[in-house]
């Protein structure tokens, strides 16, 4: 389907940004834009990646302005541009409203004047039971993604993709961890015991290309993925890098959850399972949740909801067999310095 097609992706100079460029420079796909407004981190991948096929544009989501030119004639949207750092958005939550939410809306509107043909947005477990500023405005988004699918749809299919924590992304706790321990400092921990979704970057990119291949409009869809405590994840760590580092509980930071949600009671006894993946249709208008949840689906109406303390938590050599896949990991390993 990506065949002489045109891709534009926000936020295409991120971690999720390259990773989804990098998939989907293998394809015949005629063209991939670029849309960020970092010129420096634009010229380091015009340098890393040469390729004709890649373009880029300078602009903000919260510009609606700027996304006219990079959205002509463009076939597909991924749009990944947001502020994404908990404390970031909990001290200037109007900041995580105007990109996070505002710009949605106006990268979405930019697409439906431009006639795109799929876009899909790119949402977290933070936006489900929402405690915090980045949690809430993606919730926002999510809702206002919807509420566009109904404009767009079967003309621009607009869809959600959910995700729990993709492992060492930029300014993710991996790098942080590894950091500490080649420099022989503790393991700063805010809560033990606290639980996230794991999941490499390729599984996530690939959720991405599902949702462009299947969905319909208005769409969420989520990735089943395993779970492990911070805890963990810190012994994990140690354990593949033979280092015995004391660990430093330094408390909970603002806005932080004891465990992430991606799917509430209510989405997942509509939800289809899909194998790999959940599929929560946008409108269920027949269906009568009363004598959904008194009848049927049992298995699925007894858990109150998906979440990182629900699914089987990964051990210690479980999550050191995912920590294996991730690049940083494997540099660590040979001595090599990762930068936070």
């Amino acid at each position: 389907m990506f065949a002489h097609k045109t891709l534009l992706i926000t936020g295409g100079t991120g971690t999720f940004g390259n990773a989804v460029l990098r998939r989907f420079l293998k394809t015949d796909i005629s063209e991939i834009r670029v849309f960020s407004r970092d010129e420096k981190k634009q010229d380091d991948m015009r340098h890393q990646y040469p390729d004709a096929k890649l373009k880029f544009y300078i602009g903000d989501v919260r510009d609606r302005d700027s996304l006219k030119d990079a959205m002509s004639g463009v076939d597909f949207v991924f749009h990944a541009a947001a502020l994404k750092q908990v404390p970031s958005c909990e001290f200037f939550p109007l900041e995580a409203l105007r990109t996070n939410s505002l710009g949605t809306e106006n990268v979405l509107t930019a697409a439906l004047d431009s006639g795109v043909k799929r876009a899909i947005v790119l949402s977290t477990d933070k936006a489900v039971y929402p405690i915090n500023a980045m949690g809430i405005s993606k919730a926002m988004m999510e809702k206002l993604a919807i509420a566009k699918s109904r404009v767009g749809g079967r003309n621009t299919v607009i869809c959600v993709t959910r995700y729990g924590n993709v492992m060492a992304s930029r300014g993710s706790v991996i790098p942080l961890f590894i950091h500490q321990l080649q420099q022989g400092r503790p393991l700063t921990l805010t809560d033990p015991h606290m639980t996230r979704f794991m999941m490499t970057i390729e599984d996530a990119v690939e959720l991405v290309v599902f949702a462009f291949q299947h969905g319909h409009a208005g769409d969420i869809f989520v990735q089943k993925a395993a779970s492990a405590t911070i805890e963990t994840l810190a012994r994990a760590l140690c354990k593949l890098l033979h280092a015995e580092n004391r660990i430093e509980i330094i408390g909970t930071r603002h806005g932080e959850k004891k465990f992430e949600t991606l799917l509430t009671r209510e989405e997942l006894v509509v939800a289809e399972d899909l194998g790999g993946y959940y599929r929560v249709p946008a409108d269920n208008r027949d269906l009568n949740y009363a004598s959904y949840f008194s009848q049927g689906r049992a298995a699925v109406s007894q858990q109150e909801e998906y979440n990182s303390q629900t699914v089987p938590l990964l051990d210690v050599d479980g999550l050191c067999e995912l920590l294996l896949k991730l690049d940083c990991v494997q540099r660590a390993m040979k001595g090599e310095p990762i930068p936070l």
